[in-house]
């Protein structure tokens, strides 16, 4: 039901976000929130460890990072809303009375939607750790390393190194990142890679279950076209702070 949909997206799942969108009227702004949660949305794990990479700099680094990131999502969103045809439908929610809560009725929303959670999404993120193990042991992992670490090193201004933890990342978003999270505790990024490795990160394609869900919800064209601008986009904002 709409009503089941609406909470789990405050967990910072990008995946159950792109499913709350079901709660939007008309497809044109369920393609337009879906385009920006693949874009500029990090999930709560990916976000913790860009916070704890920050939180070691100053304010000058923190201030870049946000304003990219921000940046880039009102000038996507502002793009997008003017490319789609179509007019702004008004968005109202009810507001519930406010009572004293009730222990059953808390047990039982909570028994609802996690059942909900865990016949929607844990099965997405068990495909994808299953899909980075097998990948790994044939070594497809490496040959897409191996393609983007020229794009990393030249483009961006990176180790080599980096282009490893942008491939976890669309396996596992915190996986990306907490590869980024090693390499700044060696020394192996100095301050200005450190922004530039994050902008790249954040807005970088979402983690594979997120795509799933998007080619579930959106149709695996749509799917993947929004994958393809997501990707562009992080690669063009990444490069351009490089070279600034």
């Amino acid at each position: 039901s709409r009503e089941s949909t609406r909470t789990p997206s405050r967990t910072g799942c990008g995946t159950m976000a792109t499913l709350t969108t079901r709660v939007l009227d008309t497809s044109r702004e369920r393609l337009l929130v879906t385009r920006l949660i693949a874009l500029a949305v990090p999930c709560s794990a990916q976000l913790g460890v860009i916070m704890g990479i920050l939180a070691k700099h100053g304010l000058r680094e923190w201030a870049v990072w946000l304003a990219a990131v921000g940046g880039t999502t009102l000038a996507a969103g502002w793009g997008a809303a003017k490319l789609l045809p179509g007019a702004r439908s008004p968005f109202i929610m009810e507001i519930p009375p406010l009572r004293i809560p009730q222990l059953g009725n808390i047990l039982l929303k909570i028994k609802v939607r996690l059942v909900w959670y865990l016949k929607e999404a844990v099965p997405l993120f068990m495909l994808g750790t299953l899909a980075l193990f097998i990948f790994d042991r044939i070594g497809v992992l490496q040959k897409v390393e191996a393609l983007l670490a020229p794009v990393t090193t030249s483009l961006l201004g990176l180790p080599r190194e980096t282009a490893w933890c942008f491939i976890l990342g669309f396996l596992r978003r915190d996986y990306g990142a907490a590869g980024l999270f090693a390499l700044a505790g060696k020394g192996a990024l100095d301050s200005r890679q450190i922004v530039v490795s994050l902008v790249a990160i954040t807005l970088f394609v979402p983690c594979l279950a997120q795509f799933l869900v998007m080619i579930r919800e959106r149709g695996t064209k749509t799917a993947c076209l929004i994958s393809a601008f997501v990707f562009a986009t992080a690669f063009v904002v990444a490069a351009a702070l490089n070279l600034y």
